[in-house]
């Protein structure tokens, strides 16, 4: 009986944490659906009339090709992070090279420099290359940010593989690249799936360097979002509505990948 009341009490206190997380995103949602003098009212106003209007107006100015920016320079930046990240962590697990701590270190050591000191150099090499306001290289940069995170990921999830199993795909003929198509990569795919939608919300939700580099033709959804603070006022009705469709994209792939996620950041939790 007291055990029961135990997993009751605790299962209400979670339940609560979790509205309270989400609240603020419930509110964002419901703003979206007011006129813009309902949703600047104060005291908030809980009753108003559903309409579709600041959803029309974002669209009107042309919300499509930011998002379309952010996807591409999100979607290749997860790619190659991926590509690059998985032999890196193989060759620091599985297969350890000389010195694999000091190059560990090393991947780990480039994120502790703040991004405002490289901004910089980072613009100026952008324009000597005339690659500002290029989609291609908010893709570099994004890779270049997500990669050490991805090595360190990827690694603790390959050193969950057991190397018994790669002895016996040896001992059967198996080559490297067939030990990690049909051996490694099932066994750490929901690691793979987490790290890559890890770098994906990552580069999703980048701003800092994008509204540096980029302009009319490469501005990244948070970039669409900073329009609504202008001089004549907080659209917030509007920037709501902006917020969720930008939202969207990043929910809809947790949702697909719900379960290897969880599955994902839970290896190596229990051994």
């Amino acid at each position: 009986m007291r055990a029961r009341l135990h997993d009751t009490v605790w299962g209400v206190v979670a339940w609560i944490a979790g509205i309270v997380f989400v609240f603020p995103v419930i509110w964002m949602v419901l703003t979206s659906f007011k006129q813009e003098q309902a949703a600047a009212s104060n005291p908030p106003s809980w009753t108003f009339t559903p309409t579709l209007d600041q959803y029309a107006q974002i669209f009107d100015r042309n919300i499509t090709p930011f998002l379309l920016n952010s996807l591409m320079a999100s979607v290749f930046s997860t790619l190659l992070v991926i590509l690059l990240a998985t032999p890196a962590a193989y060759a620091l697990s599985l297969r350890p090279v000389a010195k694999w701590t000091d190059t560990l270190f090393f991947f780990i050591s480039t994120k502790m420099m703040p991004a405002v000191a490289a901004l910089l150099p980072v613009y100026l090499l952008a324009k000597h290359l005339g690659m500002l306001d290029n989609v291609w290289t908010m893709v570099i940069l994004y890779t270049s940010m997500n990669l050490p995170l991805a090595v360190w990921m990827m690694r603790s999830f390959l050193l969950e593989v057991p190397r018994e199993v790669l002895e016996a795909g040896e001992v059967d003929g198996a080559g490297l690249l067939t030990s990690i198509r049909k051996i490694i990569m099932p066994i750490v795919s929901p690691g793979l799936a987490a790290t890559a939608l890890i770098c994906f919300i990552f580069a999703w939700n980048e701003f800092f360097l994008a509204v540096n580099l980029t302009a009319t033709n490469a501005g990244t959804a948070p970039i669409f979002l900073v329009g609504f603070i202008s001089s004549e006022g907080l659209f917030l009705a509007r920037l709501c509505a902006a917020a969720t469709l930008v939202s969207l994209p990043v929910l809809i792939a947790g949702w697909v990948a719900q379960n290897k996620l969880v599955r994902g950041l839970s290896m190596g939790a229990v051994k």
